[in-house]
Formats: structure tokens, C-alpha cells, sequence
């Protein structure tokens, strides 16, 4: 009877997210012109194929075939040339140059340059190129920000340097502890979305050069406490952000070989160290928030939260940034209470391991979520102003110089259609929760012993799919109306 209740009310939430306003499949940076069949038909085929795609893995994936990544070298000695040592050290130590420079012309810039956000390098390359443009490159080629991480490189020479100064008598790093986890990444990329969606001018190339300053110290700091590798691994912030999408990736080295793997199989092998939960937490609910905060319903709410807190005394710009500092960690917590509930829905069935197991167990699959809401909201943006570090990097401090000869270049806003960005828009939700359903379901094979409680868990795990996918069509539409 609980799962047939569990099940019906999926049913119900994916014929509601059928029946949402034809405007809930936008985005606010994109008005669509008119489709060659209706909009509603395509609400009702996310619908549909979400619950065939369920019924599908129950009747014909019966065992688990995730959790062996079946890795390969890639053939012909290809996947030895490229990760043979000395092939792969000097394009890392390229690589590592080329990000350090980087680091430094956005320090550069954003210290010298003309303080207005559109005509300077910083915000541009930190905002668009750097967060969204490298999302898409992990999925498709694996961690390539491992090599052009400027922070690694910066840790690797000093102490190389340092090593060989010291007569290779330098003191051995502490011990990451266990408890710290991925706690420290999730801090990181929350404090980059508090900057990009709260700060009062977070934009300002100034204040991003500053932010690049602090967070480099933090990181070299941490660096110096528990070693280049381990801070890297769990706790620089971008590092872990972009490995967790270059696990949906089929390319990875492993040793000084490089090969291929089953796709979706990376993210099985995740390590669920505490605080992962909370990291896809805060990467889901930042981009909610920042959908949420485009449309009409959270401007209605802004002036009574400024009113409240301006009772405290402060300014008019406080208050504001303080109400929408209450958006972003409101947002997080009910994206976290959602997936709680689902997991307590999971647990209901049976099984040895609680809810605490069960919610890192499950957190590999909510990856690809976090991934098509970054993609859904941001698509646009990363296309159209992307462009414009084509001739920013011409004249990155704006003072009118022409370094490579492209200041001249413009925005091509033309680039791919209205409705294109619309279809690209639901192409990535649906995809992206059918991944996370597949994901889920493997899952669940492996940990539950009898298939039938496999099966009635992902009854709840199917509901917060929904869920999501529901909120992703809302918050588009919310970024529409605003």
C-alpha cells in the first residue's frame, strides 16, 4: 500500500509538471519565438519518458552495471602515449603556466583595469568562461582543470622549490581529517555563490580580484597544512566541483595510462565522505536561488524581508543583501529537506542502512542534476557572453589597447536561434534526471539485497526526481517572467 501511495504520488507530480505554464520551459536570458507544435507537448513527453525510463530499469535492469567502471586503454597505444610520463609532464607543466598566467592577468586586471564589469576581464573569465565554460569541457573530456589548476601548480613548484632548498628536510604535511571530508569545497563554492548572487558588487572587478586574492591565500594555506594532493583532492573548492562532472565523462587516466570507461560509472565511484550531501546541496540550490530570484514571485517577497531587515539599523544596501543572503541559504535548505524526505521515503522500505547512509549512498545521482541546472540556466549566457572574451583579451584592463588584434570583434547574439536555447534548455533537464534515475537505480540493485525492495525504493527516489525536474521547469519559468 506505501508504495502504491509512493507511486501514484509520482504520478501526480509528473502529470502537474506536464500541466505547467507553457512559459515554464524558459529562461529569463532567452524569449522564444513560436514553436512548431505546441509547448505543452513537451511537458507532457518529459512526463512520459521519465515514467517509461522508470518502468523500463525496473522490468529490464535487473543487476548492477555501474558499479564496475570496465575501464579500458584506449587502443593502439594511444591511451600509453598520452599518459607516458614523459609525454603528460611537460603538457601538465604547460598546462599549470597557462593557468597561472591566467590567475594573474584576473588579479592583474581586475586591480588596474576600468571598474565596470562589461569591459573588464575579470568578471568576464571568473563568471563565464572559467565557472560555466569549464563545466562542459570536464563532461566531455574528463578533469582537465586538474592540469591548468593554478593553485596546484603554485603548491607543486613551492614545494619543489622548497624540497630541494631544504635538502629534501622539509616536515611532513599533517593528516587531512576524515571529519573535514568535502566540508570545505562545500564552504568554498557556497562563499562563490554568495559573491556572484548576494555581495553587493560582486561583479566589480575590483571586488573579484580581491575574492581571487583571499581564496588563494586560504587555499595555499590549507595547502601548506595537509599537503598539495590531499587539499586538492577534497578541499579546493573548484577542483572538487569540476571532478564531480568529469565523472559523467567515458575519458580518464588511471596510472600513466589513459582509457575509457562506461559512462555514468565514474560518479558510481565516488567516495561518499562526508560533506558531499551538503556540496550537491549547495550546487543545486545556488542555481535555484539564482532562477528564482529572476522572476516575479521572489520581488514580491523582497520588499517585506528588507523591511524586516531594516528594523536592525542597517543601510539600504545591507538589507538588500542581506535578504537575498536569507533567498540563497532558504533555497539550500529546502533543496536539502526535499532530498531528506526522499531518502526517509527510501528508508521507510527496509533495509540495513539509515537515512545518513542511505542520503551519501544515493548523492552520486544527484551530480547530473546539479549539471542540467547549471546547463539549463546558464546555457545562453555562456554562449552569447562568452564571446566576449574574444576581444577582452585583447584589452583586458578596458584602457582601449588591441593586443591580438581582436578588440575589434562583437557579440554575435544571432548564434543559435530563440527556440534553439528552449529545446537545448529541455533536452538538458530531461536527459540529466533520466541519468540521475539510472544512477539511482544501480544504486539501489547493489545495496538492497531482494529486488523488490530495489524496486520500491526508487518509488521515493523516483519522487524527488520529479521533484527536481518539476522545480527546473518552474525556475525557468521564473527567470521568464522577470
Amino acid at each position: 500500500m506505501r508504495a502504491r501511495l509512493a507511486l501514484g504520488t509520482t504520478a501526480a507530480a509528473l502529470l502537474a509538471g506536464a500541466l505547467l505554464p507553457t512559459s515554464a520551459l524558459a529562461h529569463g536570458l532567452v524569449v522564444r519565438e513560436d514553436l512548431p507544435i505546441p509547448e505543452s507537448l513537451f511537458g507532457v513527453g518529459a512526463a512520459v519518458v521519465l515514467i517509461v525510463s522508470f518502468v523500463g530499469l525496473a522490468l529490464l535492469w535487473t543487476t548492477p552495471r555501474l558499479e564496475d567502471e570496465r575501464w579500458r586503454a584506449l587502443p593502439g597505444g594511444v591511451g600509453r602515449l598520452l599518459g607516458a610520463p614523459h609525454v603528460r609532464r611537460p603538457l601538465e607543466l604547460v598546462a599549470g603556466l597557462v593557468g597561472v598566467l591566467l590567475l594573474v592577468v584576473v588579479v592583474w586586471s581586475g586591480l588596474a583595469g576600468v571598474q565596470t564589469s562589461a569591459a573588464n576581464f575579470a568578471p568576464n573569465f571568473v563568471y563565464v568562461v572559467f565557472w560555466l565554460g569549464l563545466v562542459p569541457v570536464s563532461v566531455i573530456f574528463g578533469d582537465v582543470f586538474r592540469a591548468f589548476n593554478p593553485w596546484r601548480a603554485v603548491g607543486r613548484a613551492f614545494a619543489w622549490i622548497a624540497g630541494r632548498l631544504s635538502g629534501g628536510g622539509l616536515p611532513e604535511p599533517l593528516p587531512y581529517p576524515d571529519r573535514l571530508g568535502r566540508w570545505p569545497a562545500a564552504a568554498g563554492v557556497l562563499a562563490f555563490a554568495w559573491l556572484e548572487l548576494v555581495a553587493d558588487g560582486g561583479d566589480m572587478p575590483r571586488t573579484v580580484a580581491i575574492a581571487t586574492l583571499v581564496y588563494s591565500a586560504a587555499t595555499f594555506l590549507g595547502m601548506a597544512l595537509y599537503g598539495v594532493d590531499a587539499w586538492i583532492a577534497r578541499a579546493e573548492a573548484f577542483s572538487v566541483y569540476f571532478n564531480l562532472f568529469s565523472r559523467v565523462s567515458v575519458f580518464e587516466r588511471r596510472g600513466n595510462e589513459v582509457g575509457v570507461r562506461r559512462p555514468l560509472s565514474g560518479l558510481s565511484s565516488l567516495e561518499p565522505l562526508p560533506g558531499t550531501v551538503g556540496l550537491l546541496m549547495v550546487m543545486i540550490g545556488s542555481v535555484s536561488f539564482d532562477g528564482l530570484s529572476g522572476g516575479q514571485d521572489w520581488q514580491r517577497i523582497v520588499p517585506a524581508l528588507q523591511d524586516a531587515f531594516g528594523a536592525l539599523g542597517l543601510g539600504p544596501a545591507r538589507t538588500l543583501e542581506l535578504t537575498f543572503g536569507f533567498g540563497l541559504v532558504a533555497t539550500i535548505a529546502l533543496v536539502t529537506a526535499f532530498y531528506r524526505l526522499g531518502i526517509a521515503g527510501a528508508r521507510s522500505v527496509g533495509g540495513r542502512l539509515g537515512q545518513r547512509e542511505l542520503a551519501r549512498a544515493f548523492v552520486h545521482s544527484l551530480v547530473p542534476i546539479a549539471l542540467v541546472y547549471a546547463a539549463a540556466h546558464y546555457v545562453s549566457l555562456l554562449v552569447i557572453q562568452g564571446q566576449a572574451v574574444g576581444f577582452l583579451a585583447s584589452d583586458p584592463l578596458g584602457e582601449g589597447w588591441n593586443v591580438f588584434g581582436t578588440a575589434a570583434a562583437t557579440i554575435d547574439y544571432g548564434v543559435l536561434s530563440q527556440s534553439a536555447y528552449w529545446y537545448m534548455q529541455v533536452g538538458f533537464v530531461v536527459a540529466g534526471h533520466m541519468a540521475a534515475l539510472t544512477l539511482a537505480h544501480d544504486r539501489a540493485l547493489a545495496l538492497y539485497e531482494r529486488g523488490r525492495l530495489a524496486v520500491r525504493s526508487q518509488y521515493w527516489m523516483l519522487a524527488v526526481m520529479v521533484g527536481f525536474t518539476i522545480l527546473a521547469l518552474w525556475l525557468l519559468a521564473q527567470a521568464n517572467e522577470g
